[in-house]
C-alpha cells in the first residue's frame, strides 16, 4: 500500500493524531443524538453548548494578542493572521444558540445564570495555559478539532424528528455544518502555511487530542447527570 499523502503535511499529521482518540467521542456523540429521550437532553446539551461557544471569541482574542505580541516569531505571527480573520467569523455564535434555546422555552437568563462544569473549564482554559506559557499554535488543535466534525444535513433530520422541536430550534447547528466545512479548509491551509517544527506539530497534537478527550468527558457526564434525572422525575410523574 502507497503512503497516506494527507500525512505529508502537517495538518494531515494533526487529523491523524485526531483520530487515534476521537471513536469515543463519535460513541458519546451517537448516544446523545440517538437517544430515546431527547426532547429533554437537547435543552441541556445545547445550554452546556452555549457555555463553550461564549467562549471562543474571548479565547481566540487572548491568543492573538499574545501571538502578536511574539514579532520575531513567524509562526506566532501566522496564528496571529489566521485568528485575526477568523475571530470575525466566529462573533456572534454564542447569541444563535441563546436564541435557539428560546425556541424550545428556555430563558436565557436561566442559562447565563448557570455555572459551568470544570470539565467544561479545563477544556477552554487548558488553551489560555498552553498559548500563552507554550506558543500561541497550540490554538489551532484546539481549533482543529471543534471545526472538524461539522454536523450534516442528515443528522439535523434525525434531531427534529428525534426530538419533535421545530427545525427553527436547530439553526445554530445547521449553520455550524455549513460554515465549519469552509473553516476547516480555512484553517488546514493555515497551517500548512506556517514554518512548523516538530515542537509546534507536537503542542498541536497535544492541544486537539486532550480537546477531545475533554469533549468526551463532558458529553459522559451531561449523559450521566441528566438521563438519572428525567428517569426520576417520569417515575415520580406516574407516583
Amino acid at each position: 500500500m502507497g503512503a497516506d499523502p494527507a500525512a505529508e503535511t502537517a495538518s494531515g499529521r494533526l487529523r491523524g493524531k485526531i483520530s487515534l482518540v476521537d471513536g469515543p467521542f463519535a460513541a458519546a456523540c451517537t448516544r446523545l443524538f440517538r437517544h430515546s429521550r431527547l426532547i429533554e437532553l437537547w435543552p441541556e446539551y445545547a445550554t452546556q453548548t452555549h457555555w463553550i461557544i461564549r467562549a471562543t471569541v474571548p479565547l481566540m482574542e487572548e491568543v492573538e494578542r499574545h501571538a502578536r505580541a511574539r514579532p520575531d516569531d513567524p509562526v506566532a505571527a501566522g496564528v496571529a493572521t489566521f485568528l485575526g480573520a477568523h475571530i470575525e467569523k466566529e462573533r456572534g455564535h454564542d447569541e444563535w444558540v441563546l436564541e435557539d434555546l428560546e425556541l424550545i422555552g428556555v430563558d436565557r437568563s436561566e442559562v447565563l445564570a448557570r455555572l459551568p462544569s470544570a470539565t467544561v473549564a479545563s477544556l477552554v482554559g487548558s488553551h489560555y495555559y498552553w498559548s500563552r506559557h507554550c506558543h500561541p499554535v497550540a490554538l489551532l488543535g484546539y481549533v482543529a478539532v471543534m471545526e472538524g466534525h461539522p454536523p450534516s444535513p442528515e443528522l439535523i433530520d434525525r434531531l427534529v424528528a428525534g426530538s419533535g422541536y421545530p427545525r427553527a430550534a436547530f439553526r445554530a447547528f445547521a449553520l455550524h455544518g455549513e460554515l465549519d466545512l469552509h473553516h476547516r479548509a480555512d484553517l488546514y491551509a493555515a497551517i500548512d502555511g506556517l514554518p512548523l517544527t516538530p515542537t509546534h506539530e507536537s503542542l498541536m497534537g497535544l492541544a486537539a487530542m486532550s480537546t477531545v478527550e475533554l469533549l468526551t468527558r463532558w458529553l459522559q457526564e451531561l449523559l450521566a447527570a441528566t438521563v438519572p434525572a428525567v428517569a426520576r422525575c417520569t417515575s415520580a410523574a406516574h407516583d
